[in-house]
Protein backbone atom coordinates (compact mmCIF):
# COMPACT_ATOMS: atom_id res chain seq x y z
CA UNK A 1 0.00 0.00 0.00
CA UNK A 2 3.09 2.45 0.39
CA UNK A 3 2.69 5.34 -2.11
CA UNK A 4 -0.34 4.38 -3.26
CA UNK A 5 -2.21 7.27 -1.87
CA UNK A 6 1.12 9.40 -2.48
CA UNK A 7 0.12 13.20 -3.01
CA UNK A 8 -4.04 12.78 -2.28
CA UNK A 9 -5.72 14.97 0.62
CA UNK A 10 -8.30 12.98 2.51
CA UNK A 11 -10.56 14.39 5.15
CA UNK A 12 -11.55 11.84 7.70
CA UNK A 13 -14.81 12.66 9.79
CA UNK A 14 -15.89 9.99 12.91
CA UNK A 15 -12.99 9.09 14.89
CA UNK A 16 -13.16 8.62 18.36
CA UNK A 17 -10.66 7.04 19.13
CA UNK A 18 -8.14 3.56 17.97
CA UNK A 19 -10.73 1.74 18.07
CA UNK A 20 -12.82 3.48 15.46
CA UNK A 21 -13.61 2.10 11.99
CA UNK A 22 -12.86 5.54 10.66
CA UNK A 23 -9.28 5.24 12.68
CA UNK A 24 -8.97 2.18 10.52
CA UNK A 25 -9.47 3.95 7.42
CA UNK A 26 -6.85 7.07 8.11
CA UNK A 27 -4.13 4.71 9.18
CA UNK A 28 -4.50 3.11 5.81
CA UNK A 29 -4.62 5.98 3.95
CA UNK A 30 -1.91 7.62 5.47
CA UNK A 31 0.88 4.07 5.37
CA UNK A 32 -0.61 4.73 1.30
CA UNK A 33 1.17 8.38 1.72
CA UNK A 34 -1.82 10.21 2.42
CA UNK A 35 -1.69 13.75 3.86
CA UNK A 36 -5.13 14.06 6.55
CA UNK A 37 -7.49 16.51 8.47
CA UNK A 38 -9.55 15.35 11.06
CA UNK A 39 -13.16 16.05 12.53
CA UNK A 40 -14.22 14.88 16.07
CA UNK A 41 -17.46 15.32 17.76
CA UNK A 42 -17.34 17.70 21.00
CA UNK A 43 -14.97 18.47 23.35
CA UNK A 44 -15.20 15.21 25.52
CA UNK A 45 -13.16 13.18 22.60
CA UNK A 46 -10.97 15.69 21.45
CA UNK A 47 -7.57 14.73 23.15
CA UNK A 48 -8.41 11.40 21.91
CA UNK A 49 -8.48 12.23 18.54
CA UNK A 50 -5.82 14.81 18.71
CA UNK A 51 -3.53 12.30 20.10
CA UNK A 52 -3.82 10.07 17.24
CA UNK A 53 -4.18 12.45 14.82
CA UNK A 54 -0.68 13.41 15.79
CA UNK A 55 0.82 10.44 15.13
CA UNK A 56 0.09 11.04 10.99
CA UNK A 57 0.39 13.32 8.44
CA UNK A 58 -2.23 15.70 9.62
CA UNK A 59 -2.89 18.78 8.45
CA UNK A 60 -6.04 19.87 10.61
CA UNK A 61 -8.17 18.97 13.27
CA UNK A 62 -11.36 20.83 14.02
CA UNK A 63 -14.91 20.28 16.14
CA UNK A 64 -17.64 19.59 13.64
CA UNK A 65 -21.36 19.06 14.29
CA UNK A 66 -22.68 17.85 11.33
CA UNK A 67 -26.34 19.03 12.22
CA UNK A 68 -25.27 22.42 11.53
CA UNK A 69 -25.03 23.18 7.45
CA UNK A 70 -23.02 26.27 8.91
CA UNK A 71 -20.10 24.36 10.75
CA UNK A 72 -20.07 21.51 7.55
CA UNK A 73 -19.35 24.85 5.66
CA UNK A 74 -17.08 26.34 7.95
CA UNK A 75 -15.13 22.94 8.62
CA UNK A 76 -14.65 22.51 4.49
CA UNK A 77 -13.94 25.96 4.07
CA UNK A 78 -10.71 25.03 6.52
CA UNK A 79 -10.23 22.07 4.51
CA UNK A 80 -9.56 24.12 1.65
CA UNK A 81 -7.44 26.60 2.96
CA UNK A 82 -5.38 23.58 4.46
CA UNK A 83 -5.35 21.70 0.91
CA UNK A 84 -4.65 24.52 -1.44
CA UNK A 85 -8.32 24.54 -2.45
CA UNK A 86 -8.81 20.79 -3.31
CA UNK A 87 -9.97 17.58 -1.47
CA UNK A 88 -9.50 13.93 -2.97
CA UNK A 89 -11.09 11.37 -0.45
CA UNK A 90 -13.85 12.11 1.95
CA UNK A 91 -14.40 9.33 4.47
CA UNK A 92 -17.59 9.67 6.32
CA UNK A 93 -17.88 7.34 9.23
CA UNK A 94 -20.69 9.53 11.45
CA UNK A 95 -23.78 7.90 12.70
CA UNK A 96 -25.96 8.41 15.88
CA UNK A 97 -29.37 7.13 17.28
CA UNK A 98 -30.17 7.35 20.83
CA UNK A 99 -29.33 4.35 23.17
CA UNK A 100 -32.99 3.83 24.42
CA UNK A 101 -34.00 3.67 20.56
CA UNK A 102 -31.75 0.80 19.98
CA UNK A 103 -33.75 -0.73 22.50
CA UNK A 104 -37.49 -2.58 22.78
CA UNK A 105 -39.12 -1.78 19.77
CA UNK A 106 -38.70 0.62 17.10
CA UNK A 107 -42.48 1.01 16.58
CA UNK A 108 -42.13 3.18 20.03
CA UNK A 109 -39.55 5.54 18.46
CA UNK A 110 -40.30 9.14 18.76
CA UNK A 111 -40.41 11.05 15.86
CA UNK A 112 -38.06 13.56 16.83
CA UNK A 113 -35.05 11.02 17.64
CA UNK A 114 -36.44 9.27 14.21
CA UNK A 115 -35.27 12.29 12.54
CA UNK A 116 -32.05 13.32 14.41
CA UNK A 117 -31.06 9.40 13.70
CA UNK A 118 -31.62 9.85 9.72
CA UNK A 119 -30.15 13.52 10.02
CA UNK A 120 -26.52 12.37 11.79
CA UNK A 121 -26.45 8.98 10.19
CA UNK A 122 -27.63 9.73 6.35
CA UNK A 123 -28.23 13.35 5.40
CA UNK A 124 -24.68 14.58 6.83
CA UNK A 125 -23.12 12.46 4.07
CA UNK A 126 -25.69 14.40 1.85
CA UNK A 127 -24.65 17.87 3.36
CA UNK A 128 -20.41 17.02 3.33
CA UNK A 129 -21.00 15.66 -0.36
CA UNK A 130 -22.61 18.93 -1.38
CA UNK A 131 -20.07 20.60 0.84
CA UNK A 132 -17.09 18.75 -1.01
CA UNK A 133 -18.31 18.88 -4.14
CA UNK A 134 -16.49 22.07 -5.44
CA UNK A 135 -12.91 21.07 -4.09
CA UNK A 136 -12.64 17.32 -5.51
CA UNK A 137 -13.79 19.47 -9.15
CA UNK A 138 -10.99 21.43 -8.74
CA UNK A 139 -8.99 18.44 -7.83
CA UNK A 140 -10.02 16.70 -10.78
CA UNK A 141 -12.23 14.12 -9.31
CA UNK A 142 -12.10 12.30 -6.23
CA UNK A 143 -13.94 9.38 -4.11
CA UNK A 144 -16.13 9.37 -1.31
CA UNK A 145 -16.57 6.66 0.99
CA UNK A 146 -19.22 5.82 4.13
CA UNK A 147 -20.06 3.31 6.76
CA UNK A 148 -23.52 1.53 6.64
CA UNK A 149 -24.99 -1.91 7.71
CA UNK A 150 -27.06 -4.91 6.68
CA UNK A 151 -29.59 -3.46 9.56
CA UNK A 152 -30.26 -1.31 6.70
CA UNK A 153 -31.66 -3.75 4.47
CA UNK A 154 -32.97 -6.07 6.69
CA UNK A 155 -34.27 -6.64 10.08
CA UNK A 156 -32.05 -6.74 12.75
CA UNK A 157 -33.15 -7.16 16.40
CA UNK A 158 -32.32 -3.84 18.40
CA UNK A 159 -31.30 -1.58 15.56
CA UNK A 160 -34.51 -0.62 15.22
CA UNK A 161 -34.50 2.93 13.60
CA UNK A 162 -30.44 2.86 12.90
CA UNK A 163 -31.59 0.67 10.19
CA UNK A 164 -34.20 3.01 8.86
CA UNK A 165 -31.25 5.53 8.64
CA UNK A 166 -28.88 3.26 7.16
CA UNK A 167 -31.47 2.42 4.39
CA UNK A 168 -31.35 6.08 4.02
CA UNK A 169 -28.06 6.43 3.71
CA UNK A 170 -27.94 3.18 1.00
CA UNK A 171 -30.19 5.12 -1.11
CA UNK A 172 -27.91 8.73 -0.74
CA UNK A 173 -25.15 6.25 -2.36
CA UNK A 174 -26.82 5.29 -5.02
CA UNK A 175 -28.28 9.62 -6.19
CA UNK A 176 -24.81 10.90 -5.17
CA UNK A 177 -22.91 8.79 -7.30
CA UNK A 178 -25.31 9.48 -9.75
CA UNK A 179 -25.06 13.16 -9.21
CA UNK A 180 -21.30 13.33 -8.89
CA UNK A 181 -20.34 10.99 -11.13
CA UNK A 182 -20.61 13.79 -13.87
CA UNK A 183 -17.80 15.53 -12.11
CA UNK A 184 -15.37 12.29 -11.74
CA UNK A 185 -16.24 11.89 -7.80
CA UNK A 186 -17.23 8.34 -6.82
CA UNK A 187 -19.57 7.73 -4.17
CA UNK A 188 -19.53 4.01 -2.20
CA UNK A 189 -20.02 2.58 0.85
CA UNK A 190 -18.67 -0.52 2.93
CA UNK A 191 -21.23 -2.65 4.78
CA UNK A 192 -19.31 -4.28 7.90
CA UNK A 193 -19.58 -6.93 9.64
CA UNK A 194 -20.30 -6.38 13.72
CA UNK A 195 -16.64 -4.92 14.73
CA UNK A 196 -16.06 -4.00 18.43
CA UNK A 197 -16.35 -0.15 18.53
CA UNK A 198 -17.10 2.28 20.97
CA UNK A 199 -21.05 3.10 18.82
CA UNK A 200 -20.94 -0.82 18.66
CA UNK A 201 -21.67 -0.93 22.97
CA UNK A 202 -24.75 0.98 22.59
CA UNK A 203 -26.54 -1.89 20.75
CA UNK A 204 -28.41 -4.05 22.74
CA UNK A 205 -27.25 -7.54 22.52
CA UNK A 206 -24.39 -6.81 19.89
CA UNK A 207 -22.84 -9.80 21.91
CA UNK A 208 -25.46 -11.82 19.85
CA UNK A 209 -24.79 -10.64 16.58
CA UNK A 210 -21.46 -10.91 16.51
CA UNK A 211 -22.29 -15.02 17.73
CA UNK A 212 -24.94 -14.73 14.82
CA UNK A 213 -22.32 -14.06 12.37
CA UNK A 214 -19.33 -16.24 13.36
CA UNK A 215 -22.00 -19.15 13.42
CA UNK A 216 -23.63 -18.88 9.57
CA UNK A 217 -20.88 -16.49 8.10
CA UNK A 218 -19.31 -18.55 4.95
CA UNK A 219 -16.04 -17.65 6.64
CA UNK A 220 -16.81 -18.68 10.39
CA UNK A 221 -14.75 -15.69 11.78
CA UNK A 222 -15.31 -12.16 13.32
CA UNK A 223 -14.58 -8.91 11.07
CA UNK A 224 -11.52 -6.20 12.39
CA UNK A 225 -11.66 -2.62 12.01
CA UNK A 226 -8.06 -3.00 9.88
CA UNK A 227 -10.39 -5.35 7.64
CA UNK A 228 -12.81 -2.78 7.05
CA UNK A 229 -10.25 -0.38 6.77
CA UNK A 230 -8.61 -2.37 3.80
CA UNK A 231 -12.28 -2.58 1.89
CA UNK A 232 -12.62 1.26 2.21
CA UNK A 233 -8.95 2.15 0.90
CA UNK A 234 -9.57 -0.26 -1.56
CA UNK A 235 -12.77 1.79 -2.91
CA UNK A 236 -10.88 5.21 -1.96
CA UNK A 237 -8.07 4.36 -4.67
CA UNK A 238 -7.47 4.20 -8.45
CA UNK A 239 -7.61 0.56 -8.31
CA UNK A 240 -11.38 1.45 -8.37
CA UNK A 241 -11.37 3.92 -10.62
CA UNK A 242 -14.60 2.99 -12.26
CA UNK A 243 -16.85 1.73 -9.04
CA UNK A 244 -19.39 4.26 -7.91
CA UNK A 245 -22.97 3.61 -6.12
CA UNK A 246 -21.90 0.33 -4.89
CA UNK A 247 -21.92 -1.44 -1.44
CA UNK A 248 -19.06 -3.27 -0.45
CA UNK A 249 -19.41 -6.18 2.03
CA UNK A 250 -17.10 -7.16 4.81
CA UNK A 251 -18.86 -9.30 7.10
CA UNK A 252 -17.18 -12.80 6.06
CA UNK A 253 -20.09 -13.36 3.61
CA UNK A 254 -22.80 -13.25 6.42
CA UNK A 255 -24.77 -10.91 3.81
CA UNK A 256 -25.40 -13.75 1.54
CA UNK A 257 -27.38 -15.89 3.25
CA UNK A 258 -30.44 -16.75 3.82
CA UNK A 259 -30.99 -17.77 7.47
Amino acid sequence: MAGHFAGKRALVLGVANKRSIAWAIAQALADGGARLAFTYQGERIEKSVRDLADGVDTALLTECDVRSDEDVARVFGEVGEAFGGELDLLVHSVAFAAAEDLEGRFVDTPRDRFWLAVDVSAYSLVACARAAEPLMQKAGGGSIVTMTYLGGERAVPHYNVMGVAKATLDASVRYLAWDLGQKNIRVNAVSAGPVRTLAARSIAGFPTMEAIVEERAPLHRHVSADDVGAAAAYLLGDGAKNVTGTTLYVDSGYHAMGM
